[in-house]
């Protein structure tokens, strides 16, 4: 029987699985089309781009969990954090979802220096919700200042590295820019 008090957590863990069950459904590989599941994955712009458990996007990923949690800290303070957790799971498993629409996967072609995107595997889009789950359980037992650095290193390292992020990624889908995008591209 499920405790009232576990039953946001059984709801999280159902909505994650779901996810999965659904980008399945819109016909999304379940792993990587060579065969191999690697823990990380560092290439950019390949076949095997974001089909692996972790890879250059799993800190955004990780940063939606922080954001999650101070925005649902700030505007549902009295709702359990259970229930928080439960919201912030929906809101990035409709992003995963709505990421792996055909619409979107050209989105980021015609926008972004990813123009080879084929989406995520379903393996990939679980792990970036599992991600958003490490990132919101860390906001939740980290001072707000060690949230809020963390957040800043992994946008700064991955700017460096490999001239995206998290601020680059919404920036291109939203208000393309043609400097930043010469600017990715390496120009």
């Amino acid at each position: 029987m499920v405790s009232r008090a576990s039953l946001p957590y059984w709801a999280t863990f159902l909505i994650t699985l779901a996810s999965g069950l659904i980008l399945f459904a819109m016909d999304r590989t379940l792993i990587s089309g060579s065969g191999n599941v690697w823990l990380w994955y560092g290439g950019l712009g390949t076949a095997e781009s974001n089909m692996h458990l972790t890879d250059w996007y799993t800190p955004s990923h990780l940063i939606h969990g922080f954001a999650f949690y101070g925005a649902l800290w700030l505007v549902a303070r009295r709702i359990g954090i259970g229930w928080r957790l439960v919201i912030a799971t929906l809101v990035e498993v409709g992003w995963e979802v709505l990421e792996n629409t055909d619409a979107v996967i050209e989105r980021y072609r015609n926008t972004t220096f990813s123009t080879d995107y084929i989406g995520d595997s379903v393996l990939n889009s679980s792990a970036d919700v599992v991600a958003m789950l490490i990132g919101f359980w860390l906001a939740r037992v980290l001072p707000v200042w060690v949230s809020v650095a963390i957040c800043v290193g992994f946008e700064v390292l991955t700017t460096v590295l490999i001239r995206d992020g998290l601020i680059l990624n919404v920036v291109m889908l939203l208000w393309p820019s043609e400097a930043i995008l010469q600017w990715q591209a390496g120009g």
